[in-house]
């Protein structure tokens, strides 16, 4: 029987979901064969619960004691979308206490954090992206280098986040302050991108067993004006199609670019990355590392049109690092 420490919470807007997320994993575990133990991390307090009771985390080994008892773990189930589970905070952590955890290394987790830098890695490769302005907080004159360089409309988000917090679609000159400060509410650098009218499409990559797997490529269409955080996660704000309703060699390409990028990033557990499909050609929109995994994330649903169930989906994450 293995312990698992399933990490959850952590210091940004999307602590509620990844609280879901991690909450999820524990009812889905197999007990055959796992002890989950959900920790909360929440700034310095990091906690497990038991009967109402909480019980800190030893940083020093990330131990637990309850009672006489010392819990140590052999695994770390990463549920934290944001900082500091997605950023690669964590990830040097449990490296440098040689805990294996599911979701991808330092390097690759901070890159791809970084929206715009990953972008910029990503089209060295030869993927389209759309043209796009870095942003930081401290810049003077981010309106008029937006107008100047861009073509409204404009998507304005936070450079390093997730969940679409802070997002916001800009048609009109006179919205772009506005969303600039929203987007500098949730970061000190954000990305402004130029809107792409096309299909949304994402694909999820996984390694189990040695093997790189491509889940069923999914549609997004967003019932709002875009997929932000209450299409995402407020039922029947939009409609996710698994599989997506476009042609196999379509499908294939999805598939075959999210498989290259998942070995050139050198991405571990359970990846999503999200593209817009226009004419014929994809553009990379950004990879989610440590993708939603709550009851109405896409990632469980792409892994039940592969086949698997939710504890498989798990299992297999979990027998990949131990």
């Amino acid at each position: 029987m293995y312990n698992i420490a399933i990490v959850a919470g952590g210091n940004s807007g999307e602590y509620e979901i990844s609280m879901k997320s991690g909450m999820q994993v524990e009812l889905n575990m197999d007990l055959d064969r796992f002890r989950p133990f959900l920790i909360e991390i929440r700034g310095t307090k990091w906690n497990y619960t038991l009967e109402k009771k909480s019980f800190p985390i030893d940083k020093n080994d990330f131990s637990l004691t309850i009672g006489k008892r010392k819990i140590r773990f052999d695994a770390v189930f990463n549920a934290i979308h944001g900082t500091p589970g997605e950023d690669g905070k964590l990830q040097g952590y449990f490296d440098m206490l040689g805990i294996p955890y599911t979701s991808s290394g330092v390097t690759c987790s901070s890159l791809s954090f970084n929206k715009s830098f990953c972008k910029d890695v990503v089209a060295g490769y030869g993927i389209d992206v759309s043209s796009s302005v870095h942003l930081y907080k401290c810049e003077k004159g981010a309106q008029d280098r937006v107008l100047k360089q861009l073509k409204l409309p404009v998507f304005v988000k936070p450079n390093n986040g997730g969940s679409s917090v802070g997002m916001s679609k800009v048609n009109h000159k006179k919205e772009l302050k506005a969303a600039l400060a929203r987007a500098f509410h949730e970061d000190e650098e954000i990305l402004v991108e130029e809107f792409i009218k096309g299909r949304e499409l994402t694909c999820g990559v996984i390694k189990s067993k040695g093997k790189i797997i491509a889940f069923p490529v999914t549609e997004i269409i967003s019932k709002k004006e875009f997929f932000d955080f209450e299409a995402k996660y407020q039922p029947g704000m939009a409609d996710e199609v698994v599989p997506a309703e476009i042609s196999a060699k379509v499908a294939d390409k999805c598939r075959e670019i999210s498989v290259n990028l998942f070995r050139k990033l050198n991405c571990k557990g359970i990846v999503r990355f999200d593209y817009i499909l226009k004419g014929k050609k994809f553009y990379f929109l950004e990879v989610n590392t440590v993708p939603g995994i709550t009851s109405a994330s896409i990632v469980p649903k792409m892994a039940r049109a592969y086949g698997w169930t939710y504890t498989e989906l798990i299992t297999n994450l979990l027998e990949e690092i131990i």
